[in-house]
């Protein structure tokens, strides 16, 4: 089967959003070196638009290099995965309380349509899961009509999922999967019912217990007040 037609609209473009989607899928796991040689016939392109897919990539904290041009993929670090849980921990309850008091039926459709077929991430996500998974978060995000605040989550959002993978390696067991299905239809339903309160505090309660919060744990972060649960 050929590819789309015009899936990209340059090479640049193109190794982008290849190598981006290795990071986040864990083909290249972090601390990978990419040697641009080696790299760049690889996916089919030229070092010069590797470089500058390298460069966006960098802007991202995807993606290191040195002054050799030498390239790595970011390592995961307890500093990071606090910093990530500690401004989710703030932000996401704040995006779900707004969207309870401002959410519009288009929001809701929208939020409705991504809920369907939504299931807890399983112990090797592939992009598709994270991408279903994104989905409900956004629908919700938007309903905050808050562009700074949904620009925001939306920057972070990558650099979290390669923690959600680290949190991964234990695997959950059913009880814990339930949990959080639970919640997303909890916040769902907080959100159409104009419940702000019930929306910020689901929403708390799923950053508490999230993949994210595990990976902190398993890297070594210690929670500050602001982070640790009542």
């Amino acid at each position: 089967m050929g590819a789309p037609a015009e899936p990209f609209t340059t090479k640049s473009d193109f190794a982008y959003l290849t190598l981006r989607n290795r990071i986040l899928s864990g083909e290249l796991e972090p601390g990978a070196t990419l040697n641009q040689a080696t790299l760049a016939p690889a996916i089919g392109v030229s070092t010069t638009p590797l470089r500058e897919a390298l460069r966006r990539l960098k802007s991202e904290g995807l993606v290191e290099l040195d002054a050799h041009r030498d390239a790595r993929v970011t390592p995961l670090t307890a500093e990071e995965a606090r910093d990530l849980l500690e401004v989710r921990r703030s932000l996401d309850p704040l995006a779900a309380a707004l969207a309870a008091e401002r959410r519009t039926r288009d929001d809701i459709r929208a939020m409705r349509a991504a809920v369907e077929g939504l299931q807890p991430l399983p112990s090797d996500p592939n992009v598709f899961d994270l991408v279903a998974h994104r989905r409900f978060h956004t629908a919700v995000y938007l309903a905050s009509h808050n562009e700074l605040l949904i620009g925001t989550l939306d920057g972070l959002w990558d650099k979290a999922d390669r923690y959600r993978r680290l949190g991964l390696v234990v695997e959950r067991g059913q009880a814990e999967r339930d949990q959080k299905a639970a919640e997303h239809t909890a916040l769902l339903e907080c959100v159409i019912a104009g419940d702000s309160a019930g929306a910020e505090e689901v929403m708390r309660l799923h950053i508490d217990t999230s993949l994210g919060a595990k990976a902190a744990s398993q890297l070594g972060a210690r929670p500050t007040a602001a982070t640790s649960r009542p």
